[in-house]
Parts: structure tokens; sequence; C-alpha cells
């Protein structure tokens, strides 16, 4: 295990196009990431935190392009947003309090209530965390209108919230 707590541990993956070297798991803080189906040029993993039955899972991906190991600053980062994940969904939120008042986002009357209760209508939060070292929050179940159909994404730079949108088709 490196310093940091990040390590890669598993065999190896054996998809086809993929080095030898790309680990079928990475443990990042005690939180297991499995490798999962992706196009050949990259390497996605991800795992799931442990939820309370019939609650939606969240959980952290990290995503490789072109598909290769991880390297140790995108491991760190990882596990900076795994070992912080409750607090950092939680500024996510505060942002979004904050953000979703501004008129570009054309938010309703009633959206903008929903803005002063004590939860905003956005669940289950899941992080991306790109070997470029940039990452983002995205809550893939909301009640506003900006958030349809796929949700919408919080990106931050390190541990500061800097952008929302929502997330469409295009």
């Amino acid at each position: 295990m490196s310093d940091n707590g990040a390590s890669s541990t598993g065999s190896c993956s054996e998809e086809p196009g993929v080095g030898a070297e790309t680990p079928a798991s990475l443990l990042v803080a005690g939180l297991m990431l499995e490798r999962t189906e992706s196009p050949p040029s990259m390497a996605c993993w991800t795992g799931c935190f442990p939820r309370p039955a019939g609650t939606e899972p969240t959980g952290v991906s990290l995503v490789v392009e072109p598909a290769a190991a991880p390297e140790e600053p995108t491991l760190q980062l990882a596990h900076d947003v795994v070992s912080r994940f409750d607090a950092l969904v939680d500024q996510a939120l505060e942002y979004c309090r904050i953000r979703l008042r501004e008129r570009c986002f054309e938010l309703t009357t009633e959206e903008l209530g929903w803005l002063d209760l004590p939860e905003l209508p956005l669940a289950v939060p899941e992080a991306t965390v790109w070997a470029d070292r940039t990452w983002a929050i995205r809550f893939a179940e909301s009640r506003f209108r900006l958030g349809d159909p796929h949700g919408i994404l919080v990106t931050f730079d390190g541990t500061r919230p800097v952008d929302v949108e929502g997330i469409d088709d295009e």
C-alpha cells in the first residue's frame, strides 16, 4: 500500500486491448473499486459505499483515458474524495443552494422555494474522478427541471465546488 492509503490490488484485467498492468480492482481509502465494462480506450473502476437497506447506492468512479492503471496523483485525489465523501456532498448541496438562485438557471417560483427547504430535492450522489485530476459529483435524482433527465453535476477544483450544471442528452 502506498503512503497515501490508495493502492491497487487484485488480478489484472483480461479485457481485450487492456494492458496487463491495468488492475481489476483498486482499494481506495477502504472502498473497493472494481473494474467495470468500458470502451477499450478507457479504464473505469466503480465502488459503492455501504448504505442502509432500501436506500439508493452512492459511490465513486475513477476513469483513466487512455486505458491504464491510475497514476499516484489520481489515486491521491480519489483517496481524498472517498475519505471525505459525505462532507464533499454537503458542500455540493450548499453550493447548489446558493448558485441555483441565479437567473441563468431559470428556476420556477416553486423550484426557488425548494432552495429554502432543510433538504434539497437532490439525491443519489455519485463522484467521478478523472485521470487529469478533475472531478465532480452528480446528483442522479433531482426534482429540478434543470436535472432532467440525467441529474445535476457539481464540478470541483480540489475540494471547492466551482460550477453547477444540468445534464441533458447533449
